[in-house]
């Protein structure tokens, strides 16, 4: 992915981007996403297909997120849906395979399926971003969450989405990549005032975490495979992203597999937080219940700005309680007092992302 993952890999500029984006503002370059434009007479039929949300229900000038599933009814992608104009539409996805599905369905119907690598995304996250944007766009204030702005920034053409991947405030800035350099100066350069800083890529795993955002394949079985050798592939219901299906719907792949998985659930997504300890918990540090191991860590993180220590895991179903009492075991052995807590850590009533004004 051709995108600054780090401009310093040290614990120091992690946690000075990651407070940057909960209390100001950091800009991050995450154009190494796909870009996948849908467009022609069969664009929502082939992207209702595809995906779990109801096309039908976005109107121009929203999107909204969604799951792509595979035959078999598990998970391979998620993607944002952006909904441009009439019969013209925006997919948005990362390291899944969801341009191969929208490219398959879309195979002999009345539609285009063009992947965009000119089109540039830079983000936008904290609560400054929507004073430095205003300054520019004073109408960025009333954007809904989800919603989507046709303008122009500094002089330049631009897409700006009310979305991002940290669960703080924040804006998606879509442009061509030959205006990328201009609007990445001129943003720092406008917000100095708001405190904005250029944050690597790296900072979306600290702030994902205590959102509740899941990265494919990073908390899925292709990184943490099934113990008992079963092929890689979890349901929505294991991952906690049921939700993402429109209800009532069917008729887009894998829905039938989708819908008999209910209840048959194998491990469930869920949080664990460390009872007064600060450590960080690691990848793949086991998680044992009264001396069993009932799961595994998928990333965590350790938050001075928030005083806790928190962490994604895959663990039993019957132990997704919260408060229920929990022990990891680091790799190198130390063990460490937890309980199982319900996501997301932060921002629980989604009140600070959703905000206007």
């Amino acid at each position: 992915m051709g995108t600054a993952w780090f401009y310093d890999n040290t614990p120091e500029r992690a946690k000075a981007d990651y407070e940057a984006i909960r209390t100001k503002a950091g800009l991050m370059d995450v154009s190494g996403l796909k870009k996948v434009h849908v467009t022609g007479p069969d664009a929502a039929y082939v992207i209702d297909r595809v995906t779990t949300r109801n096309v039908e229900k976005i109107a121009p000038g929203r999107s909204t997120y969604a799951s792509i599933l595979n035959s078999d009814g598990k998970f391979i992608d998620d993607c944002i849906i952006y909904h441009l104009a009439v019969n013209s539409w925006l997919v948005v996805h990362g390291t899944g395979t969801g341009m191969e599905q929208l490219t398959t369905v879309a195979a002999a119907k009345n539609c285009t399926v063009l992947m965009d690598d000119d089109l540039h995304d830079m983000s936008l996250q904290g609560p400054n971003s929507v004073d430095i944007l205003a300054k520019e766009i004073p109408a960025i204030r009333d954007l809904a969450y989800f919603g989507i702005m046709q303008t122009r920034l500094f002089g330049r053409d631009v897409m700006i989405s009310r979305t991002g991947y940290t669960g703080e405030r924040g804006y998606e800035i879509f442009c061509r990549g030959k205006d990328a350099v201009h609007l990445w100066d001129n943003i720092l350069e406008t917000g100095k005032a708001e405190g904005v800083r250029p944050t690597q890529f790296s900072t979306l795993d600290m702030l994902r975490i205590e959102s509740y955002l899941l990265f494919y394949p990073g908390d899925n079985s292709e990184t943490f495979p099934f113990e008992d050798g079963s092929p890689c592939g979890d349901t929505l219901w294991e991952l906690g992203l049921d939700f993402t299906v429109s209800p009532g719907k069917e008729g887009f792949i894998g829905s039938e597999n989708h819908y008999a998985s209910k209840g048959k659930e194998r491990f469930k997504i869920y949080g664990v937080k460390l009872s007064g300890s600060m450590e960080q918990m690691e990848m793949f540090a086991r998680v044992h219940q009264d001396g069993k191991d009932i799961g595994v860590i998928t990333y965590g993180l350790s938050s001075e700005l928030n005083g806790y220590s928190v962490a994604i895991a895959r663990i039993a179903p019957d132990a997704a309680k919260p408060g229920t009492k929990l022990t990891v075991v680091q790799p190198n052995g130390t063990e460490l007092a937890a309980t199982a807590e319900e996501m997301p850590f932060y921002d629980q009533d989604k009140s600070v992302r959703t905000a206007k004004g």
